[in-house]
């Protein structure tokens, strides 16, 4: 099935760049150049839309408001793309929801890597489902319950979730982590994990207690 990509960017020269170097990779197009008519075109195709490459920077409605506005009834895998480059703004984005974060400029190709690997990781086909300690896994559907109650997890805190899960009662250092769930050579702050374990212990609930912290190295699942 073919995959459809909403490009966000008030650029034309860049919407343009992104869109040629994904069509030849056999990916449908959609364009916005403001986030009003993003939200406008993710609500007319939300059902469709496999992802978003969302610009932070833009007349309108921002990206940041646009981000926050599509996560309040969808988990739809989404990467900013921003011209600034602080840390803070790459936690902001994590804390809102963001999936993946670039910088500009960036190269093309690995745009499309990274967006190759988000679609094939919510795209895999397994209808295995476990419990942990009242904490349910959906992997076909990608779906955390606890206590029988869905949460609303954003794709990186999912995938990080998983992770801490796969290797339960392990201790895993923040670079393991960063390797391992990023899946690409990472050079920003590693308060980024503490961000995304943080929000994810609050989602959990009660059950956030089985995330450990190990002082002096990362976290570790433990049903304890």
């Amino acid at each position: 099935m073919e995959n459809s990509i909403l490009v966000v960017d008030d650029e034309l020269r860049m919407r343009k760049l992104i869109k040629d170097f994904l069509v030849v990779k056999g990916f449908n197009i959609l364009e916005a150049e403001d986030g009003e008519k993003a939200l406008e075109i993710f609500e007319e195709n939300k059902n469709k839309i496999n992802l978003i490459l969302l610009d932070v920077m833009m007349p309108k409605l921002d990206g940041w408001s646009v981000l926050r506005q599509i996560r309040q009834n969808s988990k739809v895998p989404i990467i900013m793309l921003t011209a600034r480059g602080e840390e803070q703004d790459e936690l902001f984005g994590f804390e809102l929801g963001a999936d993946e974060y670039i910088s500009k400029p960036f190269s093309p190709k690995i745009l499309v890597a990274r967006v190759e690997a988000i679609l094939k990781r919510t795209n895999q086909d397994t209808k295995e489902i476990k419990s942990y300690g009242g904490i349910e896994i959906d992997q076909e559907g990608r779906t955390v319950k606890v206590d029988n109650k869905e949460i609303e997890l954003s794709l990186r805190e999912y995938e990080l979730l998983i992770y801490l899960i796969n290797n339960k009662n392990i201790a895993l250092s923040r670079d393991k982590i960063l390797n391992n769930v990023w899946n690409y050579e990472y050079y920003g702050d590693s308060r980024t994990i503490d961000s995304h374990v943080k929000k994810i212990r609050h989602k959990l609930g009660k059950k956030g207690k089985y995330i450990k912290t190990i002082r002096g190295i990362g976290y570790k699942f433990e049903l304890k």
